[in-house]
């Protein structure tokens, strides 16, 4: 199982989800199931972007839990 850490890193930073829409032109539906985890996918481009916004690796924003 894949664990995203987008919540945890936001909160770090003190981010509302609505700042990280307007920054970044991620959708906020997307970003909405990433944040509470009940996405099925990510798309590169959005890992991406979201890497770069939070200053972070992927393996930071992604985990894998066994």
């Amino acid at each position: 199982m894949i664990k995203c850490n987008l919540s945890t890193l936001m909160g770090a930073k003190k981010l509302k989800i609505s700042e990280v829409v307007r920054d970044t032109g991620i959708n906020r539906s997307t970003l909405t199931r990433l944040y509470h985890e009940t996405t099925t996918r990510i798309d590169y481009e959005t890992l991406e972007t979201l890497c770069k916004y939070l200053d972070c690796t992927v393996g930071e924003l992604l985990e894998r839990m066994d």
